[in-house]
């Protein structure tokens, strides 16, 4: 299992276009990606309403997770995205 831990970069959390951009990357990585708050239930990161049902806000710390070869730059370039909040979908995603 590789997992990278983050803080939502994002002023007002994974709400409804931070979650939207995040699921686009999740899907686009290549590899089945989880996503939970520190300590939580691991979701799908590729499903949009499992996203929005975690409720993470701004500074809060998720876990990033997967258990396929590979998985590590696509983990990176997620966890980018998160800790800086970027407002678009990174081209290396």
């Amino acid at each position: 299992m590789v997992e990278r831990r983050v803080n939502v970069g994002w002023a007002d959390g994974l709400h409804a276009r931070p979650a939207s951009i995040f699921v686009r990357a999740a899907n686009a990585a290549g590899v089945p990606v989880t996503i939970a708050k520190a300590g939580g239930t691991p979701v799908n990161a590729a499903s949009m309403l499992a996203v929005l049902g975690l409720g993470a806000q701004g500074g809060e710390e998720i876990v990033l997770a997967s258990e396929d070869a590979g998985a590590e730059a696509a983990l990176d370039r997620l966890a980018k995205l998160v800790a800086e909040g970027l407002e678009e979908l990174p081209e290396t995603v």
